[in-house]
């Protein structure tokens, strides 16, 4: 049986539920992301332009590959409503064969 591929997870997070409805779907139709979950409110404090803001916002965690992360980080970039959104990766370091292979059959590297 083949290896599945390095499984990333990318989370970003954006001031809306509609919004963040639209980066899961965009990114689970394009099939750069086998799930999204959508977790909210969450409450982020940080600092933006030399003031110290705190905004209610709604968190997206892609389940994706590495393959596919340049093309995910793209669309997102594109689709977002921030100036600066949050994108970050995180390896997969282990998880369930069953699962990480779902996600590789799930995505497709442009």
């Amino acid at each position: 049986m083949a290896e599945a591929p390095t499984a990333l997870t990318v989370s970003t997070t954006t001031d809306s539920a509609d919004t963040a409805q639209q980066l899961a779907r965009g990114a689970v139709e394009a099939r750069l992301a086998a799930c999204a979950q959508i977790s909210a409110p969450v409450t982020s404090v940080y600092r933006w332009k030399n003031a110290i803001e705190t905004t209610e916002e709604w968190q997206v965690l892609f389940k994706t590959t590495e393959a596919c992360y340049p093309a995910l980080e793209a669309q997102l970039i594109a689709a977002h409503n921030y100036d600066t959104p949050e994108i970050i990766a995180t390896p997969v370091v282990r998880g369930s064969g069953a699962y990480l292979a779902w996600i590789g059959a799930e995505t497709v590297a442009p």
